[in-house]
């Protein structure tokens, strides 16, 4: 990455909604049943947010926790970055929500869209901004409220997507700690794949025309075609940061990657050849949470214990855009 100086991970944090969705939940609502989901997903329930739960609600529950773990105040903030394609509302920016709530006044704030791989995408972002010196502390913040643009009639969507927000505090760390490497691309000749076409200056929600609209609130995927996408860029994108921090999968205590599919995550971890007991999956919990997924997987994986300190971690992320994320870290 070519940081002037070292940036790492002090803090982490999760918030996840009450209500669990199953898939047994789910066969109520569409024609599908929990073996074709589990067979083709991994995915076993999901966390649904109620109608008063928006995004900066699990935001600020996550920042509070990645603070506590971080051991300070939201008064040390000097910039938050909120990565979301389920803004509160398409302005202010949800991290301005979050600042106030937190009680941050002297943060920046400012809102990051590159999909699922968003986290790592604010993530790289935060840590440039300490590593050019501007900033000592940086809060990154992945959340999402993906239920309310799901269409829970469509069964090739509904049963992927759930809730959720995951944080981290960025600090500048000692030496051969913190962020190693970032890998950081997108193809935007994919970017139909994986689409909300409604509500913004393309095609404005007008009331006149709501029949013609109908749908496009929703999440549009072309799910074979990003499935292929992903397969190919996920292991390229970790490999490609590994190289870049002068390290191997054998020096790889835990890859994290975002938790889209267990096929998807199966597939990269066998072409890397790093074993299952090395990569964290908790999508058979959680489902797809897009930009919060590694945030979430990162912060569970930290409080089990399966990142130590001195352990590399690999972040590993393909989204909308299309876009895809890896970063390589020393764990402090």
């Amino acid at each position: 990455m070519g940081l002037s100086r070292p940036v790492g991970i002090v803090g982490t944090g999760s918030c996840v909604p009450e209500r669990v969705l199953t898939n047994q939940d789910l066969e109520k609502m569409v024609d599908t049943s929990d073996e074709w989901i589990t067979t083709r997903t991994g995915i076993k329930e999901r966390r649904i947010a109620d109608e008063e739960t928006a995004t900066s609600d699990l935001a600020c529950g996550a920042a509070w926790r990645a603070l506590e773990s971080a051991r300070i105040g939201a008064d040390e903030l000097d910039l938050i970055i909120v990565a979301t394609v389920t803004p509160d509302m398409l302005f202010p920016a949800t991290s301005c929500l979050v600042q106030a709530r937190l009680g941050a006044a002297r943060a920046a704030a400012f809102d990051l869209s590159a999909g699922c791989s968003g986290f790592v995408y604010a993530l790289a972002t935060g840590a440039g901004f300490i590593a050019s010196g501007q900033y000592e502390t940086v809060l990154v913040i992945g959340a999402e409220t993906l239920s309310k643009i799901t269409n829970w009639k469509d069964r090739s969507t509904c049963v992927l997507f759930g809730d959720a927000a995951g944080a981290a505090v960025l600090r500048p760390v000692p030496d051969g700690y913190g962020i190693l490497s970032v890998v950081l691309g997108a193809d935007g000749t994919g970017g139909e794949k994986l689409t909300l076409p409604g509500g913004g200056s393309r095609r404005p929600f007008r009331f006149e025309r709501a029949e013609t609209d109908e749908g496009s609130q929703y999440i549009h995927m072309c799910g074979p075609d990003v499935f292929k996408f992903a397969v190919r860029v996920v292991p390229q994108a970790a490999e490609e940061a590994l190289v870049k921090a002068g390290l191997t999968a054998g020096d790889v205590q835990l890859l994290i990657p975002h938790q889209a599919n267990i096929r998807i995550i199966d597939a990269a971890a066998e072409r890397l050849g790093i074993a299952p007991d090395r990569v964290m999956v908790n999508v058979d919990r959680y489902g797809n949470t897009s930009a919060a997924s590694i945030a979430l997987a990162l912060d569970e994986a930290v409080r089990a214990g399966r990142l130590r300190r001195d352990g590399v971690g690999v972040l590993v992320g393909f989204g909308a855009g299309l876009t895809w994320a890896a970063a390589a870290l020393r764990w402090y």
